[in-house]
Parts: C-alpha cells; sequence; structure tokens
C-alpha cells in the first residue's frame, strides 16, 4: 500500500476540524532512534541505500513540524534546511514561549506544552502535523494524540540509546495498516492509532 492509499484509508481523518498528528520515524533492529547522546549516524548511513521510503509523500501531507527541544537543536545545528522552509513548533518548557529565530526558511514557534500546540494550530487552521522526536512521539502516543506511525526498521543493532517507545498509562493496540521490504534489508511498517 502507498503512501497515499493510506491517507485515502483513513489516515488523514480530522475529527471537527481538529489537527491530526503523524510521525514517520526511522529506528534500529534493536528499537532506538538515536544513540545514547542523539547520534544518528548509524541511520545516515542507510540514507542512500534504502531507496524509496515514502518519506516525500509523507513530508509533502503534512502542514507543519512538532518536536521537542532535543531534535529541535540537533536539527538546527546539522541541517537547519532540512525541513524546507515548513513551520515548525516547539514543546518546550526551557525555551522562551513565542515566535523565536528562524530555522533555515523555517519559521520556529515555541510551545510549553501539548495543549498549548494543539490550540494554536487548531485556531491557525492546521489540518496535518508532523510529530518528530523520540520523546514527543512517546508523549503524543501516551496522550491518545498520534493519528499513525510508519516506522522503517534497519538492520543494524546499536545496543543502546533513545528507545523508539516509551512507557504509556495503559496498554496501547496500534493496527497495522500496512507492511513492506524496501532495500538494504529495511522493513516499514505502517501503524494506526484509535
Amino acid at each position: 500500500m502507498t503512501f497515499a492509499e493510506t491517507v485515502e484509508h483513513g489516515g488523514s481523518a480530522s475529527p471537527h476540524g481538529a489537527t491530526t498528528f503523524h510521525a514517520f520515524l526511522g529506528c534500529s533492529l534493536d528499537g532506538f532512534i538515536a544513540g545514547p547522546h542523539g547520534e544518528l549516524d548509524w541511520l545516515l548511513q542507510f540514507d542512500e541505500r534504502l531507496g524509496e521510503t515514502g518519506y516525500d509523500d509523507f513530508f509533502a501531507s503534512v502542514d507543519v513540524l512538532a518536536m521537542g527541544r532535543a531534535t529541535f537543536e540537533t536539527m538546527r545545528d546539522s541541517d537547519p534546511e532540512f525541513y524546507r522552509g515548513k513551520p515548525i513548533h516547539v514543546l518546550s518548557a526551557t525555551m522562551p514561549a513565542g515566535a523565536q529565530p528562524a530555522m533555515g526558511r523555517s519559521s520556529v514557534t515555541v510551545h510549553p506544552d501539548i495543549a498549548g500546540l494543539r490550540e494554536a494550530l487548531a485556531t491557525a487552521g492546521v489540518r496535518r502535523a508532523y510529530v518528530d522526536g523520540g520523546r514527543t512521539v512517546q508523549a503524543f502516543i501516551a496522550e491518545g494524540l498520534l493519528a499513525d506511525i510508519i516506522i522503517t526498521r534497519v538492520p543494524i543493532l546499536i545496543g543502546d540509546g533513545i528507545p523508539l517507545f516509551g512507557a504509556v498509562p495503559a496498554p496501547v493496540y496500534p493496527t497495522l495498516v500496512d507492511t513492506r521490504q524496501i532495500a538494504a534489508g529495511a522493513v516499514q511498517s505502517t501503524y494506526r492509532f484509535g
């Protein structure tokens, strides 16, 4: 199933005009999305070999990005143009709330919590937001706010790092929408929540 077909089968539903939240992450075979200090070199070595992952279609389908401070700082310092000018919304209790200097061509706004972020996005009429960063994705899952997630597992064991999933207040039962093998021995799965 292509990304467009996945969206057509419910991945873009927006109840009552609210913003929906979606994730697209790469992880190691042992379930880490980054090394202990946020290292991504192990994942980046697969970039050229993975071929078509559907990321470009996914990225085109979202209006804004929502991420935590750690992901924001990592991307700002390593590749400020990675998000191609799409607005960035940072969740942080330590950064000052409100508009910040741009990251490349992307405007940056900081929110102290998810409730404030959701309110701001709904007010702005944002339909789909890309949730990026492990802890932020975990927080959206724990609050029952993530609509779906695309996970690309690459064949490497890194042994330690930031886990893909974290604690949840109760068991979560996502529905498997699609699984496919892509190049370099990677497997990509799409899950829908709710």
